[in-house]
């Protein structure tokens, strides 16, 4: 072998072995963390690590102090990473302290510090209406206590694929009204977390306000004597539709009220509006638009399962058939007085296929106060005038709606 080709070869093998150490440096300097986000709430805590393309990671505990630790390949610290502790809140019910810190040439290292043992829960999701891949970490109680809100069994079977079993098998029978319970009411505010739901103007985010009136009209119903009200979310959190459903069930609601405060796509669109389900194909093209937009949810919000077995489930469906006829009545009530405060976008209640109204055997509506994208609107909902307006127009029409005769199911 002539010394020619030898040294040919030797300085394409060095070219080799340093275009694969240029190839490797280069992607893990085009991987870039965008976003940190952290969302504390009493059920769980979550992380989200926003990037420019798919996370690569690895995960292990440690103790003595409990630490979660997240190994990203190919990835450098930037300025968005190193500000990571400052997202903890002192009040987080699981992180004490987040840091970060560049474990080798091409591996970030995330450790959170706990404050309690925990069941982490960590995935990653594609981008959805706007925002990139996700590396998302969700912080469980490893061993939560009884008296802890029940919403953690739900989202615990939700997580596993079991969400139907503590499920009732069959409809309940009917009851009358108030005699041997009070009157049960969940209140679902739309959106939470890392969904925030539509934004106006002047950066109005539908979450928040929508939560500020289930607060309200939670302390208006259980003022009422033989009345009582839950809520499927009462922080900023996330929670899945499925399960949503299922706290309405398990909780034995009677009437089931998710509010929300839609954008559209022109500034122009006002009004308020009641929705209540299809399981036949919308009875307007808006409503089938909103559907589509509020039951993007669970991607926006993240989940880790799929599926949708529960509210397919076919031994539900002549019971929902009457259900749905039941929720249009109670959603006629409610629109009527909600025209009293505000214009009215249609003046008769619409149907879409909106997973959280599938409950099979609760009467279920969802109700737009207002267009948050409409400028006009969008001040009136900011106030707590509005906001307790719309409460009190949504205590009338279920008040309304027993008035008239409504039959209870005796759970």
């Amino acid at each position: 072998m002539s010394q020619a080709f030898t040294r040919r070869r030797l300085l394409q093998g060095a070219g080799a072995l340093m275009l694969l150490s240029v190839t490797r440096t280069g992607l893990a300097a085009s991987q870039h963390i965008v976003a940190v986000r952290i969302w504390p709430s009493s059920t769980y805590s979550r992380v989200t690590l926003e990037s420019n393309v798919p996370l690569k990671y690895k995960q292990f505990t440690l103790s003595n102090p409990d630490r979660l630790v997240i190994d990203i390949d190919n990835l450098h610290i930037n300025p968005v990473l190193k500000g990571v502790d400052k997202q903890v809140r002192v009040d987080d019910p699981y992180i004490k302290h987040a840091r970060v810190g560049q474990f080798d040439a091409n591996t970030v290292r995330v450790v959170l510090e706990l404050k309690r043992n925990v069941a982490p829960k960590i995935f990653t999701l594609a981008p959805v209406a706007g925002i990139k891949h996700r590396l998302v970490v969700d912080l469980y109680p490893s061993q939560p206590s009884p008296e802890e809100d029940p919403l953690l069994a739900l989202l615990n079977d939700y997580n596993q694929g079991d969400l139907e079993r503590d499920q009732p098998a069959q409809a309940p029978l009917p009851g009358k009204a108030g005699r041997d319970r009070p009157i049960i009411i969940m209140i679902d505010p739309g959106h939470g977390g890392e969904d925030p739901g539509a934004h106006g103007k002047y950066k109005t985010r539908e979450k928040d306000i929508v939560l500020k009136i289930g607060r309200y009209l939670k302390a208006l119903i259980d003022k009422e004597r033989n009345m009582k009200a839950y809520m499927t979310r009462n922080e900023d959190v996330f929670i899945p539709l499925r399960v949503r459903v299922a706290k309405a069930r398990k909780q034995r609601a009677d009437l089931f009220v998710s509010i929300h405060a839609d954008a559209f796509t022109s500034r122009a669109a006002r009004g308020s509006s009641v929705f209540a389900l299809s399981t036949s194909g919308a009875t307007s093209t808006a409503a089938r638009f909103l559907a589509q937009t509020q039951n993007e949810s669970d991607l926006i919000g993240g989940v880790s399962m799929s599926g949708d077995r529960y509210l397919d489930h076919t031994m539900f469906d002549m019971v929902q058939r009457q259900t749905i006829s039941d929720s249009l009545k109670f959603g006629k009530e409610v629109l009527s007085r909600m025209g009293h405060i505000n214009h009215l976008h249609k003046r008769t209640v619409d149907q879409a296929g909106f997973a959280v109204l599938k409950a099979p055997d609760i009467p279920s509506i969802l109700v737009e106060t207002a267009f948050i994208s409409n400028v006009e609107e969008e001040r009136k909902l900011r106030t707590p005038r509005y906001q307790h307006q719309v409460a009190e127009a949504i205590l009338h029409g279920i008040k309304a709606y027993f008035d008239k005769g409504a039959v209870l199911a005796r759970r």
